[in-house]
């Protein structure tokens, strides 16, 4: 397991370089319409995103606190680490480790009314292919799955000299 001084070394660098990306694109934002309208109307959501895209949500997320889940392996816990510097809170398990525990506390959180965020994939897949946690989840707390994703148009390069 990695060290604490490793860990917050690596989370404080991971957290700088989400920031850092935010602040270097020109983030638009589309159909958030509905979801604004879940949060005047007093409600929260359950936020769905594909597994490959987490490092995002720090830049997409727009409610008030939300809580993750997030696994129990090694890499979990920086990721952990990575999301308390923005302020969010987090629930650890997954199907394989402390997945029942997990969803027992999420669906407590969920009806206290807090946003619940999760990969519907998970990191073990497959791919893109929702598992059935979040629907259980969803029909346990009645909050609306929401989904978020990215994407990318245009990327701009910066000219390189050429040494000579």
């Amino acid at each position: 397991m990695m060290n604490r001084l490793k860990l917050s070394i690596l989370s404080f660098l991971g957290a700088a370089t989400i920031r850092l990306l935010g602040k270097s694109m020109s983030l638009k934002s589309h159909g958030f319409e509905p979801v604004d309208r879940i949060y005047r109307e007093g409600c929260n959501i359950i936020l769905a995103f594909w597994h490959g895209q987490q490092l995002m949500i720090p830049l997409g997320y727009r409610g008030p606190h939300p809580e993750i889940l997030i696994s129990q392996h090694r890499d979990g816990e920086l990721i952990y680490r990575i999301v308390k510097r923005f302020g969010y809170g987090a629930v650890r398990g997954s199907a394989t480790r402390g997945g029942h525990k997990a969803l027992r506390q999420l669906i407590r959180l969920g009806q206290a009314g807090v946003d619940l965020v999760i990969t519907p994939d998970g990191p073990k897949g497959p791919r893109h292919r929702i598992q059935p946690g979040i629907v259980a989840l969803a029909k346990f707390t009645g909050l609306p799955i929401v989904p978020l994703a990215f994407a990318c148009s245009k990327k701009k390069s910066f000219p390189v000299g050429t040494g000579s």
